[in-house]
């Protein structure tokens, strides 16, 4: 059953049909989120663009907390020093900032 408050009411997809699309815009405009119901089942929901950036907006600030928990929950607080994960690599800075400068002179950065 979908998440229902005050601003949210359920149609079904009959019923939808019948009011037209812009009664359904009408109401998300207006602040109201309806929800599409074919056979019981929530199928689809009409928002305003203000409630989808709202809704866009808390997930990433969702992911990014997620990011971060995760981070500080498995941080040992070794740190590894680039130079000598280059040289594990087999790979040398002078080298590495030659080519890439070559790229760079050639266009490919």
């Amino acid at each position: 059953m979908p998440v229902l408050d005050s601003h949210s009411h359920v149609i079904s997809v009959t019923d939808a049909a019948k009011s037209g699309l812009p009664k359904l815009l009408r109401d998300a405009e207006n602040g109201e989120d309806v929800i599409v119901e074919r056979h019981g089942k929530a199928v689809a929901a009409v928002v305003s663009m203000r409630h989808l950036s709202e809704i866009k907006r808390l997930e990433t600030d969702l992911r990014e907390t997620a990011l971060l928990l995760s981070r500080a929950a498995t941080d040992t607080g070794a740190r590894t020093d680039l130079d000598e994960v280059l040289t594990r690599f087999g790979f040398d800075r002078a080298e590495l900032e030659a080519e890439l400068d070559a790229d760079l002179a050639a266009g490919r950065g």
